[in-house]
């Protein structure tokens, strides 16, 4: 009898899983004003493509194709083969703050001491967790556009606002004080520079980031947060100039570097904050409660990364050089396009060009149909040319389109020819004007 009862329930108590309501399946609002990422997507569709059989060249993703320095490589071997495969301390550990602290000195003339730096794991965790630090519900967030696709996400789940300020080609994508000055408010709390930028390559002198600082200073609640993932990836005779050196601009700005592009390492996904010590403790905080340190074998081979030298020193040299000559190349060949209107870059590795005469009113392709925005646009590069890149309304500049260069010579070539054979008169109808 005790069988059966116990068979029993368990039967009562299935039936009773079964006639439930539905599961209340609610996600948290913010999401509601959360875009995905339009360059993972287009990531994603080629990946898709190329399964299936279609040689497909990506242009999309903003990642080197060199492997790893072997100096860096090397390191992560020794750090596997000699046990250094423990947590670290929730900051970084000692010897990579340490060494993190000597090249701010020497590289960016700053001072820092290792309590004011946190290493996450990569920089895109730095940014996020200095925007939690800094900024409070209701806040607004100055982003320049173009804008790499995070920033703004990153700031509406932050429950902040965005106040996107737009840039042109005509102004370089530099942000102007007269357009800094007339997007402040009594809201305002955090000014976001990326520079060398993505997706333009845009890179600030030190005279105009002097006046963006005078802008600063008169408003007493404003931060910087300074982007400098891109700081070694320039061309002679662009210069890199660090926020936080300016006059009086060390207390409110909020640094972010990492390894991932110069020292081409995005796969050891490791990053850093460099802040007043107020700001790195609340950053520690946060990644003390989401995902502690970051790993340790990756820390140990950014140590040997940083006693490669000052910039860099040879293997970033070299790798710096292999993209300019990849730069001036996709640059001449698309500025020999009709329509096409692109200044060269100073840095990154990516070019923003303005496609506006190829999608709109009028605007087509034979076999394919009318091209009436950037997206549909890269959609036929992708389905027809067979070659990725990101629309440009992901990066707040709806008129242009992004392309990564950071591929061999030959794949570059072979993706020049490609998108020129689209975008043949022949083939193709311009917008009307």
């Amino acid at each position: 009898h005790s069988t059966k009862r116990n068979s029993m329930s368990g039967h009562s108590k299935f039936n009773a899983f079964h006639v439930c309501k539905a599961v209340d399946q609610t996600l948290n609002p913010l999401l509601d004003s959360v875009k995905p990422s339009k360059t993972m997507a287009f990531t994603d569709l080629a990946t898709s493509l190329k399964e299936r059989g279609v040689d497909v060249i990506g242009l999309a993703a903003g990642e080197p194709d060199f492997d790893t320095p072997k100096e860096i490589a090397d390191a992560g071997v020794e750090a596997i083969r000699t046990g250094i495969t423990h947590y670290t301390p929730n900051t970084g550990t000692s010897a990579l703050r340490k060494e993190i602290c000597k090249k701010l000195k020497v590289d960016n003339g700053l001072d820092y001491s290792p309590d004011q730096i946190v290493v996450s794991n990569g920089a895109k965790q730095a940014i996020w967790q200095a925007l939690l630090a800094a900024v409070s519900p209701g806040d607004e967030v100055i982003v320049p556009a173009p804008y790499w696709v995070s920033y703004t996400e990153m700031v509406r789940l932050a429950n902040a606002t965005p106040v996107v300020v737009e840039t042109t080609s005509d102004e370089d994508f530099l942000l102007s004080p007269e357009k800094l000055r007339k997007a402040l408010t009594p809201r305002s709390r955090l000014l976001i520079l990326c520079s060398p930028s993505n997706p333009t390559g845009a890179i600030y002198p030190r005279s105009l980031l002097l006046q963006l600082a005078e802008i600063v200073k008169d408003h007493p609640r404003l931060l910087v947060l300074s982007d400098e993932i891109y700081e070694y990836i320039r061309y002679h005779p662009a210069e890199h100039h660090s926020f936080a050196a300016l006059p009086d601009m060390y207390e409110r700005t909020l640094t972010v570097n990492g390894f991932s592009k110069a020292y081409a390492m995005t796969g050891w996904r490791l990053g850093y904050l460099a802040a007043p010590i107020r700001f790195a403790k609340a950053a520690a905080i946060i990644q003390s409660q989401s995902t502690s340190g970051a790993n340790s074998i990756s820390q140990h081979a950014a140590v040997a990364a940083l006693k490669l030298g000052p910039g860099g020193g040879k293997p970033v040299a070299q790798m710096v050089e292999a993209f300019q000559s990849r730069r001036d190349y996709v640059v001449r060949r698309l500025q020999a396009i009709p329509g096409v209107k692109l200044a060269t870059p100073p840095g990154a590795f990516y070019v923003l060009p303005d496609m506006r005469n190829f999608f709109g009113s009028g605007a087509a392709a034979e076999g394919y149909g009318s091209i009436p925005d950037s997206d549909t646009f890269c959609r036929y590069l992708l389905e027809k040319a067979h070659v990725a890149v990101v629309p440009g309304d992901a990066f707040g500049a709806p008129e242009c389109i992004r392309i990564s260069y950071a591929a061999a010579i030959e794949t570059l070539e072979k993706a020049m020819d490609r998108i020129c054979k689209a975008l043949d008169p022949a083939v193709y109808t311009l917008r009307k004007n």
